[in-house]
């Protein structure tokens, strides 16, 4: 599988993380397609099909991430 280089998944990372925080303040059309945008493009860029699950490839593939270190996915 390719893999996304990790300044780009920081990039998205960013970008989706500063989305929602503008989603959670503003909720406009404009910052929700955003959003899904980013989405598409976490899903894509870690082979993963729902943006929980590439959030967690995504934040696993940067260095500096622990290999072992399953806490992102317990509930």
């Amino acid at each position: 599988m390719l893999m996304a280089h990790p300044t780009v998944l920081r990039n998205l990372l960013e970008q989706y993380d500063t989305m929602r925080i503008l989603h959670a303040e503003d909720g406009s059309p404009e910052v929700r397609r955003r959003m899904e945008d980013l989405a598409y493009t976490l899903c894509v860029s870690t082979g993963t099909r729902d943006i929980d699950a590439a959030l967690v490839a995504a934040r696993h593939q940067l260095p500096g991430a622990r290999p072992q270190d399953d806490s992102l996915l317990s509930v």
